[in-house]
């Protein structure tokens, strides 16, 4: 009799553990797609308590929510030929989970490899600066590239993000110079083009200035004014461009006088002879014998080879 009792309370635990074990929760993000005798039932369970035929049916929850998946950084060549490591990030969500379930074995490393692969690509087909500055672009076709086949799996792409694109020291050297250099030319641009407005508006002023010759005299009284303000020790002397002008004016009017050429050549004379002096010359400094000192007429006479 106590046998009895004891398999009694023994087969009523049993039971009651069973029944305990039929009833399932499932939460509001969550759909429960139920097997029965293998058999997937034709409509997911939503959320709720669920009451499940003990050994009979399994319970598999798929998760609704957006689910985001960071994609792992991927080596490759760029179209122009540069080596990059990109990573980016993928958010998804499940649309019918009875495909989700059963058509793909697991759908969170089938999306993880269709995005890596997608990703090689679109390094494959992109430039650098497509890369850097374009990625909206990028984002949109890796997306399409991924909706693909995850559509077949009842599965949305809602976006794809570019995280982060690792480039090489030199070429990060390269750009940096190529960055310096541009502006360096836009700082070039800029001065050379503030001149050009400075002298137009330059030529603007000297025309006003010569139609009104008082506004050159304010002008220089201004310059005065702005160059005594600060304590320094600098003079100031104006010179007025009138007097210039008189004394330009002045000096062409005043003709040319021309002066006569004089010979200085050297005498042609031989050594110890008489001085051979050009004949313009010899008239205009001639004097009479009777003038001249007895040693200087004497010495008149002199030939070489005579004694005195």
């Amino acid at each position: 009799m106590t046998f009895l009792l004891g398999l009694l309370a023994l087969l009523g635990a049993l039971a009651i553990a069973i029944a305990a074990g039929s009833f399932r929760v499932v939460k509001e993000y969550e759909r429960g797609v139920v097997y029965r005798f293998g058999r997937v039932r034709p409509k997911p369970l939503r959320a709720g308590l669920t009451l499940l035929i003990p050994v009979v049916d399994r319970l598999q929850k798929v998760n609704m929510q957006i689910i985001t998946l960071p994609v792992p950084a991927q080596d490759g060549i760029t179209h122009d030929n540069i080596t990059v490591r990109v990573d980016a990030v993928v958010y998804f969500q499940v649309m019918d989970p009875l495909r989700a379930a059963v058509d793909v074995q697991d759908y969170f490393a089938a999306i993880g490899q269709v995005a890596q692969t997608s990703l090689r690509s679109i390094i494959g087909k992109s430039d650098l600066d497509d890369l850097l500055g374009d990625r909206e672009k990028l984002n949109q076709g890796m997306e399409l590239m991924i909706d693909s086949p995850a559509a077949g799996w009842g599965i949305h792409i809602d976006r794809v993000e570019i995280k982060d694109v690792s480039l090489p020291e030199t070429m990060k050297r390269s750009m940096s110079r190529q960055a310096e250099a541009e502006r360096e030319r836009r700082a070039r641009i800029i001065t050379a083009d503030g001149e050009l407005q400075a002298s137009q508006k330059l030529a603007q002023a000297a025309e006003v200035m010569a139609e009104h010759p008082a506004a050159l005299q304010l002008r220089l009284l201004q310059t005065v004014v702005e160059v005594a303000a600060e304590r320094n020790s600098t003079l100031v002397l104006p010179f007025p461009v009138e007097l210039l002008r008189f004394l330009e004016r002045v000096t062409t009017s005043q003709p040319t006088q021309s002066l006569p050429s004089l010979s200085i050549d050297p005498p042609t004379a031989p050594v110890g002879g008489p001085a051979a002096v050009p004949p313009p010359v010899a008239d205009a400094v001639r004097v009479p014998e009777e003038a001249l000192p007895r040693p200087a007429r004497a010495s008149r006479g002199f030939m070489p080879g005579q004694c005195g």
